[in-house]
């Protein structure tokens, strides 16, 4: 089975959370419109002035996705 990457996207100061909120909606349109194998987009809050949105790829598409959308880290996603 292929490694997933989660890419991440951060976003701090008092409006984080809805920012975050919104930018999963882009993700998720992006999906749609580059059919991406994987549907897996989210957002959480880390903390009061932190929170992400995040998209997971499969490793082996994951460089033009990253290109795209310039995500701001990524980790290996564990499901």
């Amino acid at each position: 089975m292929e490694r997933k990457i989660k890419l991440i996207w951060d976003f701090r100061g008092p409006d984080a959370a809805a920012i975050a909120r919104h930018h999963e909606i882009h993700l998720m349109e992006f999906i749609e419109k580059e059919s991406l194998n994987l549907n897996i987009t989210g957002h959480q809050d880390l903390g009061d002035l932190h929170s992400i949105a995040y998209l997971v790829v499969e490793e082996s598409g994951m460089i033009p996705v990253r290109d795209a959308l310039l995500p701001h880290r990524g980790e290996l996603y564990m499901e």
